[in-house]
């Protein structure tokens, strides 16, 4: 009989701390590696929250808080959504965790029971179909192509439900794919759901202020209010303020299902870091031009990423409409051999090939649901980023077709 726990069998380790942790020994053992695999923001958190976390600290806040947040964190969360979502939650309505991440863990195992459902589009973000395992769930995953943008269709959404679906998780802009649900597109997806009252709704928007051009963020409960009842959305501090290592997050939903989400959090973590919390209570209350800028570094980075991208032998990368990364398609690729002899078959061989060859750690489309892609996270200097596409450049151009 095993010692660890069956559970373990339904789950994997995350494919994309994988590749960050091998670049990070490849690095180590002093090899010039540049590495597009790791989902944050390259730069500093703003020097007004650093300010609160340190003031936080000379004020004592250094012990044990609520379970769940502070009121006055859980206030701001509140106005937050009042003020940029038009969506109108009262504190009691509000929980805070340590990130995003368990925001999301905590509401699955709450609510899930053996043979539910859960829909999740792909690609999807690593963690959700594990998340549903762990839970005693049914990740039931549903593809969006390259041809729709990556976005689900109304159809396949209506196609995907069963008597069993608990939860549909939306995630715009999406990781790893950078696409965004507009208020057309999401509207689609809302009127399928009005029309099965059993489906809730989990609204990732942890990338809501990192949208480029004319796109236009929306989250569910937003384009449909008569989906605010059976609805969690959740966000955080860590990509909007560049704050992944304060580690919080917060959601929003019906009473019922925020205490039944303190109490796992109560009986695992309790209460989030009490320092990070005032810092965090400073990004959402003090002043936003940092948001403003990153954006704007993040645009210039994207449009550099995928014009070179689209300059690779084989490479078709479309231009996403928020978050930092892209996720190119290398259907071309596939069956072309590299100098070595070693045959492209799918797109794990081309992130262990690149990475071999050039020092540029990218995350393979498989691990996402989708394949033959990879994900570059252009989270990173402009000069490392012009860098790694002359380098993924320089590999595509080195494969060899296979004689027909």
């Amino acid at each position: 009989m095993s010692f660890l726990s069956q559970t373990l069998s339904r789950v994997k380790p995350s494919p994309t701390i994988a590749m960050t942790n091998l670049a990070r020994e490849l690095a180590a053992e002093g090899r010039d590696i540049i590495s597009l695999s790791a989902g944050e923001p390259d730069f500093d958190t703003p020097a007004h929250i650093r300010e609160a976390g340190k003031a936080a600290i000379d004020a004592g806040h250094t012990r044990y808080t609520a379970v769940d947040g502070i009121p006055e964190l859980k206030r701001a969360v509140a106005d937050k959504f009042r003020r940029e979502n038009g969506l109108d939650y009262s504190p009691r309505q509000i929980t805070v965790g340590t990130g995003g991440k368990q925001i999301l863990y905590n509401a699955l195992m709450a609510t899930l029971n053996p043979g539910d459902e859960v829909i999740i589009p792909a690609p999807y973000w690593v963690s959700y179909p594990d998340m549903v395992s762990l839970g005693g769930g049914t990740p039931v995953i549903v593809t969006g192509s390259l041809e729709n943008g990556y976005r689900i269709t109304p159809e396949q959404l209506e196609a995907a439900i069963t008597p069993q679906t608990k939860w549909v998780i939306l995630n715009s802009p999406s990781n790893p794919t950078g696409a965004g649900y507009g208020q057309e597109h999401m509207r689609a997806l809302t009127d399928v759901l009005l029309r099965h009252p059993h489906v809730w709704v989990l609204a990732d928007d942890i990338y809501e202020h990192l949208v480029y051009d004319d796109f236009r963020f929306v989250t569910p409960a937003q384009v449909e209010p008569r989906l605010i009842d059976r609805t969690l959305t959740m966000n955080g501090v860590s990509k909007a303020y560049a704050m992944t290592g304060w580690r919080i997050g917060y959601g929003a939903g019906p009473v019922e299902l925020i205490r039944a989400m303190a109490n796992v959090q109560g009986q695992s973590t309790s209460n989030p870091c009490s320092i990070s919390q005032y810092a965090a209570l400073a990004a959402l209350t003090g002043p936003q031009d940092y948001i403003t800028e990153s954006r704007a570094a993040f645009q210039r980075r994207r449009d550099l990423v995928v014009s070179g991208l689209n300059q690779c032998e084989g490479i078709d990368c479309p231009t996403p409409q928020g978050a930092f990364y892209v996720y190119p398609s290398i259907a071309r690729l596939i069956g072309r051999r590299t100098p070595g002899g070693t045959v492209i078959a799918d797109d794990r061989t081309f992130a262990m090939e690149l990475l071999n060859a050039t020092g540029v750690a990218v995350v393979f489309g498989e691990a996402f649901g989708l394949s033959p892609h990879f994900r570059i996270s252009y989270a990173a200097s402009d000069e490392q980023l012009a860098d790694a596409i002359a380098r993924i450049r320089g590999f595509c151009g080195n494969l060899r077709q296979e004689p027909a």
